[in-house]
């Protein structure tokens, strides 16, 4: 059911529009080397296969899992033979992120002088997977996941389409929407579904209950390697950070399901407790420390349930910010040169001759003062009077920012 012509093609009509640079390289009068990024199964080998057509090109294909330099170098040593003879080489490389450094580097004299056409296809952001040589060599062009009414066109092709079902087997509207969902913008991935169902189906109409029968569970798209990975987590930490306990708990399904190391979950909960939480509620911590021991202890499946619960303790607990700010200032005076000595009084005085030196001389012993808060010097004298931690009026810090005044009031009297 791989597209025969632009016509055939549905979605991605913003890169499709008349003078686009990728219509011009399906008609075949573009010139520039692209690379497609975009998520599984929303035709970027179909596009590619379309350009492979166009007129007077010649078209060579390679994938990354299997091809290395001296594949790469025999296809432009074929490519610039051709050149000579008028005829330009289309070369089509699947997931040019697997390529390494030295692989793609092969690659840039040729894209630059034009001995071939690279059409490059990748699930993964080309800012962080392709060299930046040959990023600036070529365009980008991001694909999008397919709209539900673009599978739906796709399903209902297949259908009809005596390249596909051609009729033998008819879906019902409900059944096809199921498709539809479980496809989430990916068409190899709904032909897929509808190709098993019509299989269960054995002749038969194909409905819901055989759709469920034939597919266990949808698949969810998820690389752990890849942009997803990333993007996932990133939103997974973001809804913990902003109290939305049940987007957290959405994405944190979503990596389970896809089999995302609870390792690294546990992990990233961890440096959340302290970074988004710290003292506004101080348990959030020992919450997070203890799921990462409990992880680490009991594995999967059970341990999902333990990073449900600090899931969902982190994103409904007060949040603060205020000990990473002012670690953060603190660091940032540091590096600006306000480093002073450390007051005498304070400097260590339990070796020979160090009272020689003044170390310790004048010091108070906290727990002698009433309270065990003792008025004395502690920073260095260029930072005497800086407040660097600056609690929030949420959680335990409210009660907190009370006690850190008076405390400071007394010490700096």
């Amino acid at each position: 059911m791989r597209p025969a012509s632009l016509d055939e093609v549905v979605g991605q009509q913003h890169l499709l529009k008349p003078g686009s640079p990728l219509r011009r390289l399906v008609d075949g009068s573009g010139a520039a080397s692209v690379i497609l990024y975009g998520p599984p199964g929303t035709g970027k080998t179909t596009l590619a296969s379309l350009i492979s057509h166009a007129t007077g090109r010649r078209f060579e294909a390679l994938s990354a899992l299997s091809a290395g330099v001296k594949e790469v170098r025999a296809v432009i040593d074929t490519a610039r033979r051709s050149a000579v003879h008028g005829q330009q080489t289309v070369l089509f490389i699947d997931e040019v992120h697997r390529f390494s450094k030295t692989q793609q580097d092969a690659l840039l004299a040729a894209v630059e002088n034009r001995v071939v056409l690279l059409v490059a296809a990748t699930t993964e952001n080309p800012s962080f997977s392709v060299v930046a040589p040959l990023l600036s060599r070529s365009l980008i062009l991001a694909l999008q996941p397919l709209r539900p009414e673009d599978v739906d066109t796709l399903l209902r092709r297949a259908i009809a389409d005596p390249r596909g079902l051609g009729g033998k087997t008819t879906v019902d509207d409900e059944a096809l929407a199921v498709l539809v969902r479980l496809s989430a913008g990916d068409a190899r991935r709904a032909l897929t579904a509808l190709e098993v169902s019509a299989e269960t189906a054995a002749g038969g109409p194909v409905t819901v209950e055989v759709v469920e029968q034939s597919l266990d569970e949808a698949a969810v798209r998820y690389d752990r390697d890849g942009d997803q990975h990333y993007d996932v987590i990133s939103a997974f930490i973001k809804s913990v950070r902003g109290s939305d306990v049940d987007a957290a708990l959405h994405y944190l399904a979503r990596m389970l399901t896809a089999g995302e190391d609870p390792r690294f979950v546990a992990r990233r909960l961890l440096i959340l407790a302290s970074e988004d939480i710290g003292m506004a509620d101080s348990n959030a911590l020992l919450v997070a420390n203890a799921a990462a021991q409990t992880v680490a202890m009991i594995g999967m499946p059970e341990a999902q349930l333990t990073l449900a619960h600090a899931t969902a303790y982190l994103a409904t607990a007060p949040k603060s910010n205020a000990v990473t700010t002012a670690l953060s200032a603190a660091m940032g005076d540091i590096r600006a040169g306000k480093a002073g000595l450390v007051p005498a009084h304070l400097r260590d005085s339990h070796y020979a001759g160090a009272k020689g030196l003044g170390h310790g001389k004048g010091y108070s012993y906290a727990h002698d003062a009433p309270d065990a808060v003792a008025a004395q010097q502690y920073p260095p004298d260029e930072l005497v009077g800086v407040d660097y931690y600056r609690p929030t009026g949420r959680g335990a810090e409210r009660e907190l920012a009370t006690r850190v005044q008076r405390l400071r009031d007394i010490i700096r009297r």
